[in-house]
């Protein structure tokens, strides 16, 4: 055999199986398939893997793998290097020529095929339906910790449903920390209650954000997910409505063949001309598919342009230390016809 692919991550497994598990590696030599895996998986594998690729039980599936290019006469294998730990690399290496390709997978997946994209679809309408369903429960009061439980307990829908990530969820001056950790701190009225958070549909994630207002009127209408948020703290409402603006002028520049470093730089300039260029610290986005963070990359120095078939993030956000935060964010997909479409 002339070459061969190895992979082994959890995310690779389930993109050419649609079935994973945390010990595994997947080799394609010619017309071979396998699945090299370890005893506590190989009745599930069998059960739920195509049937054209043979599961291998092994306790050591690096060696397992070797044997088997040994008896192929495996010259080139394509591998991922960054999914494989130093030992198991030059392992690999000593018995044939490694081909490296980083991000491999990532890479042959960065466009999704329409059945990718109707999972993604029910993902983020399903995680739509339970951030508004659990706006509709909030009380004041509650601990970061008693938002989070409850929040998770409608995501997963009492644990049917898996989630993308652990959520976010952060008030008022908390919010200011793009990535915060649950504590005791209370929600209160008029203040901000940042959520952001994503489920699982078919092993494909979606990913969602809302700033939302708990302004004592909001409350009394009740709280609402929408991107129509209205503060009594003149400060909170032009840094909202500046966060929203930029989020809306990116989405509006996504083209077929756009640079993602141009869409970036649109929000980004929106947000310095506001005066508050310095309070977005993060990329606008991210790619999202079987996994939350994958290609393409959305900040000042991605390499990719939009293509049909995308799905990415745009989230731009504002964080002033110490006071509160604001970041929206919307998945979109760029369907095959060329179109935008915000799930």
């Amino acid at each position: 055999m002339g070459s061969a692919l190895i992979l082994n991550r959890e995310s690779e497994l389930f993109h050419k199986l649609n079935w994973s598990c945390d010990n595994g590696i997947y080799l394609a030599i010619g017309d071979h398939q396998f699945l090299i895996t370890d005893g506590r998986y190989t009745t599930e594998a069998r059960e739920n893997i195509p049937q054209e690729v043979e599961v291998v039980e092994s306790k050591d599936l690096i060696k397992k793998a070797r044997e088997l290019l040994l008896k192929y006469r495996v010259k080139k294998l394509t591998i991922d290097p960054t999914g494989w730990n130093p030992l198991q690399y030059r392992k690999l290496g000593e018995i044939t020529t490694l081909q490296p390709v980083p991000n491999y997978s990532q890479k042959e997946r960065i466009c999704k095929t329409p059945e990718e994209l109707e999972f993604i679809r029910q993902s983020a309408k399903e995680n739509r339906e339970a951030f508004k369903k659990f706006l509709e429960i909030v009380e004041p009061h509650w601990e970061e910790f008693e938002l989070a439980y409850r929040f998770k307990e409608i995501l997963t829908n009492r644990g049917r449903r898996e989630l993308s990530f652990e959520p976010i969820v952060a008030v008022e001056e908390n919010s200011a920390k793009p990535h915060a950790r649950l504590t005791t701190r209370r929600l209160e009225p008029g203040e901000i209650l940042l959520l952001d958070a994503g489920i699982k549909v078919a092993g494909y994630c979606s990913d969602r954000t809302r700033t939302i207002s708990t302004d004592p009127e909001n409350w009394e209408r009740g709280l609402s997910d929408s991107k129509k948020q209205t503060f009594s703290d003149p400060l909170k409402q032009k840094v909202y409505n500046l966060v929203l603006e930029a989020q809306l002028r990116a989405i509006e520049g996504i083209k077929v063949g756009v640079p993602l470093k141009e869409i970036d730089k649109i929000a980004r300039e929106t947000i310095s001309q506001g005066g508050f260029g310095d309070y977005f610290v993060h990329g606008l986005g991210h790619g999202v598919g079987i996994e939350i963070h994958e290609l393409p990359i959305v900040n000042p120095r991605s390499p990719h342009r939009v293509e049909e078939g995308m799905v990415f993030t745009i989230e731009p956000g504002i964080y002033l230390p110490g006071k509160f935060g604001v970041r929206i964010e919307d998945m979109v997909i760029v369907t095959h016809s060329g179109e935008v479409e915000i799930v």
